[in-house]
């Protein structure tokens, strides 16, 4: 007997995890316009416009800055392939799961690899950095996490960029959970590769990694031995499709880019500083609210992520059955731990759409009641007291 398939309906989800975040429906409007041809003269221009908003978030110069087909993983393999050859080595900057699938990567492209590590919420250091660099001799690359998305550290930037350019690597960052939410000062902090997603701060669906690329970067591309492994990702073929040449390389998904647009035009409108800051407060009045309820977070003041905020999951209660409860009774998605925080925290994405008043009074509401079925008893009026100490302060 056949099954009878109905017409698709997903319920409503309040996205408040490490992503798929809110989408606004500005985004959701323009991805179901009417579609193009992927060299129609009206979608060309439409690239225009979506590489010069990027290079707006990404605070960047660069000419080849482009959304690759893919999710944010996508771009973290198109910047390793097209950097790294067989035998050339790379200091890769490890402190979460993002961190070790740099690595893996990067060895996969038959890189020699310099591991340097952090314990597992903390930043890495630039001291370490230097000593591997140093050691390493030639690095052709410096690699590091800037949001790391498993432990909710953001990681300073600046000096380990210095450090890299003192050495003659190329620095690479990942700002897969810090783009369009947090400062990212590509040019002016000396980043010569960068990619990110769409599904984070930028609040548009997954599907896209923006990526961008400085001089630097380019040149080593331009001056590689041998092919690109990922015919794919190959940069050489895809900035002649989106640059002037329009050479056809693959059909892009066109409604996503639309979408993409959409999504960075509400960044643009906003001003990154607003944008910056609005994160900033709904992070620290979140992180207030919980540590009145006597919870606590992952990573040390002054190195917390303001887009994604990770808590420790109290002594007693079960990971599982408190964001059951959140979904179940309130419609909320959170996140669980990753790698070695599996059970041990909970990962609370407040980043683009998401990342509102209204939606952290309700989760912390919400998950004092989560805790309250399992035994935990937290003072639900100081935690919205602190919280609201944040916003009328």
């Amino acid at each position: 007997m056949s099954k009878e398939y109905g017409q698709l309906n997903p319920g409503y989800r309040l996205l408040l995890g490490p992503g798929p975040v809110e989408t606004s429906p500005r985004v959701l409007r323009a991805m179901s316009s009417n579609m193009l041809g992927h060299l129609d003269p009206q979608f060309l221009e439409i690239m225009n416009e979506t590489m010069e908003l990027l290079r707006l978030v990404f605070q960047t110069k660069n000419q080849l800055t482009l959304p690759m087909s893919g999710t944010g993983s996508a771009g973290m393999e198109t910047v390793m392939v097209n950097l790294i050859e067989p035998g050339d080595k790379a200091v890769v900057c490890v402190k979460g799961v993002f961190g070790q699938r740099m690595r893996d990567i990067a060895g996969r492209c038959g890189a020699e690899v310099i591991s340097v590590e952090a314990p597992w919420g903390r930043a890495i250091e630039p001291a370490q950095v230097k000593e591997a660099l140093e050691k390493a001799g030639g690095a052709k690359l410096v690699t590091i996490v800037h949001a790391e998305t498993s432990t909710g550290v953001q990681q300073p930037l600046q000096e380990i960029a210095e450090i890299a350019k003192e050495y003659g690597a190329l620095f690479v960052v990942d700002a897969v959970t810090s783009l369009g939410g947090v400062e990212l000062k590509t040019d002016e902090w000396g980043i010569d590769a960068c990619y990110s997603g769409t599904q984070k701060a930028l609040s548009c669906p997954p599907g896209l990694s923006p990526v961008t690329l400085g001089e630097r970067a380019m040149e080593a591309i331009s001056n590689r031995k041998t092919k690109v492994q990922s015919w794919y990702l190959d940069l050489s073929m895809i900035q002649n499709y989106w640059g002037k040449e329009r050479f056809y390389h693959h059909t892009a998904p066109i409604n996503m880019i639309y979408g993409l647009r959409e999504a960075l035009m509400i960044v643009k409108e906003e001003g990154l500083e607003a944008r910056f800051e609005r994160h900033r407060e709904n992070s620290k009045a979140f992180i207030r609210g919980v540590e009145a309820m006597g919870l606590e977070m992952i990573a040390p003041e002054g190195f917390r992520l303001p887009t994604l905020n990770a808590v420790k999951i109290p002594d007693g209660v079960d990971d599982l059955k408190v964001r059951s409860f959140l979904l179940g009774k309130y419609g909320i998605e959170i996140g669980g731990g990753l790698g070695e925080f599996k059970g041990k925290a909970w990962r609370v994405g407040l980043m683009g759409e998401s990342s509102k008043r209204n939606n952290v009074i309700l989760l912390i509401a919400a998950l004092a009641d989560a805790m309250s079925q399992q035994g935990y008893k937290a003072d639900l009026g100081a935690a919205i007291e602190a919280a609201l100490e944040v916003y009328n302060g």
